[in-house]
C-alpha cells in the first residue's frame, strides 16, 4: 500500500542506483521462510515447488539476498547471471525506465562479482529451505565460451536446485549464436559432462526473438538432452511501439511491452515440444491475471522482476494469492492440470 508513495522518490534516481538501494534494504530484512506448502503447490523437474511465482535472474545478481527474497512471497528464486570470473559489465548507463511504457531496457553486459564471491554467499546457506537456481553464463572475452559454462557447473551444481544455462541475452555479444542448432547441442553436452554424478536439473533460457525453425530445433536438442526444463524467454531486441523517450535505448526490452511476444513464444515452445518439456513463462507478467494465462498457455511455472519496478515489492505475494481464486473459477485443482489447458 506505500509502494505507490515510495515510487516518485525512487523514480527521481538514477534507476540502476535505485536498484542497489533495493538490495541494501534486502540485506536489513530478515531472511524469510519460503512460503508454506498449499493449493499452488507443483513438481517440475523432479523440484517440489511452494507455489509457481519465481523471481528471474538478474535482480540479485551475485546471490547477496537470496534468503530475504522469499519474504516476498516467491515460491523459488533464480540468481545470476553468474559467469566465472567478475566483470563490470557495459559502461553506464545501461539501465533505463520507460515509464511511460511501464518497461525496462538494460545492457548490462553480465555484470557480476564473480563465481568465487557468489559461491561462498550460497554455500553459507546451503541446507536452508527454498528452491534456488544458478543463473550460469560466459565471461564477456572468454576464449572459449565453452569452457566457461562447464566450469560454472562444475563449481555451482552442488549448491543450486536446478542451474539455468543463459544463452540467451542481448548484451554480450555474440552469445545468442550459442543458441544455433550445432553450437548450442555442443554447449549442452559439455555442460551435462560437467555435471558429472550430480543429478541438479538444467534449465535452459532462451530468447524471444527466434524463427520457427530455431524454436523447433532448440525443443528437439532440449528434450533429446532431457533438460528439467526451458525458461521463455528472455528480453527482446526488437521495439514494439513504445512513448517512452528512452525507446531507442541499444539492450533488452522487458515489462509490460514484452507480453504479447513472450506469451506467443511460450505457445509456440508448448507446441514444439508437445508438452514433454516444461516451460517457465517470462515476459511482462504483471498480475495474477497475466501470470495465469501463462500458464494455461503451457507454462509450469512463471518468472516476473520488470514489473516489480511499478508494481512493488509484493507483487509475487499478490499474484500467489489471487491464483488459487482463478483456479476455481476455471475449474482445476492443481497448477498442473491448468497448465496447457487454453482452448480445451
Amino acid at each position: 500500500m506505500l509502494y505507490p508513495l515510495i515510487r516518485p522518490l525512487l523514480f527521481g534516481l538514477d534507476p540502476e542506483r535505485a536498484h542497489h538501494m533495493s538490495i541494501a534494504a534486502l540485506r536489513w530484512r530478515p531472511g524469510g521462510a519460503p512460503p508454506i506448502v498449499g493449493p499452488l503447490a507443483t513438481t517440475v523437474a523432479g523440484i517440489a515447488f511452494p507455489n509457481p511465482v519465481g523471481l528471474a535472474a538478474g535482480f540479485d545478481k551475485d546471490a547477496e539476498v537470496t534468503d530475504a527474497l522469499f519474504a516476498l512471497g516467491f515460491g523459488f528464486v533464480e540468481v545470476g547471471t553468474i559467469p566465472p570470473l567478475p566483470q563490470p559489465g557495459n559502461p553506464r548507463p545501461r539501465l533505463f525506465r520507460l515509464a511511460e511504457d511501464r518497461a525496462v531496457i538494460n545492457r548490462f553486459g553480465f555484470n557480476s562479482q564473480g563465481a568465487e564471491v557468489a559461491r561462498a554467499r550460497l554455500a553459507a546457506r546451503h541446507g536452508k529451505p527454498g528452491v534456488v537456481g544458478i543463473n550460469i553464463g560466459a565471461n564477456k572475452d572468454a576464449a572459449d565460451r565453452v569452457a566457461d559454462y562447464a566450469t560454472m557447473m562444475r563449481m555451482m551444481a552442488p549448491l543450486a536446485t536446478y542451474i539455468t544455462v543463459n544463452i540467451s541475452s542481448p548484451n554480450t555479444p555474440g552469445l545468442r549464436a550459442l543458441q544455433d542448432k550445432g553450437a548450442l547441442a555442443a554447449l549442452l553436452d559439455a555442460v551435462i559432462e560437467a555435471r558429472g554424478t550430480s543429478t541438479v536439473p538444467i534449465f535452459l533460457k532462451v530468447a524471444p526473438d527466434l524463427e520457427p525453425a530455431d524454436i523447433d530445433a532448440i525443443a528437439r536438442i532440449a528434450i533429446d538432452r532431457r533438460l528439467g526444463a526451458l525458461i521463455v524467454g528472455n528480453t527482446t531486441v526488437s521495439r514494439p511501439p513504445l512513448a517512452s523517450p528512452h525507446a531507442g535505448e541499444a539492450g533488452g526490452l522487458s515489462g509490460a511491452p514484452l507480453a504479447v511476444l513472450a506469451l506467443q513464444r511460450l505457445r509456440d515452445f508448448r507446441k514444439a515440444t508437445g508438452g514433454a518439456m516444461p516451460l517457465v513463462g517470462v515476459g511482462g507478467i504483471d498480475s495474477a491475471e497475466s501470470a495465469w494465462a501463462r500458464i494455461r498457455a503451457g507454462a509450469s511455472l512463471v518468472q516476473i522482476y520488470s514489473a516489480m519496478v511499478y508494481e512493488g515489492p509484493f507483487l509475487a505475494r499478490r499474484i500467489v494469492r489471487a491464483l488459487p481464486g482463478l483456479m476455481r473459477r476455471d475449474g482445476f485443482a492443481t497448477i498442473a492440470q491448468a497448465v496447457g489447458s487454453e482452448g480445451a
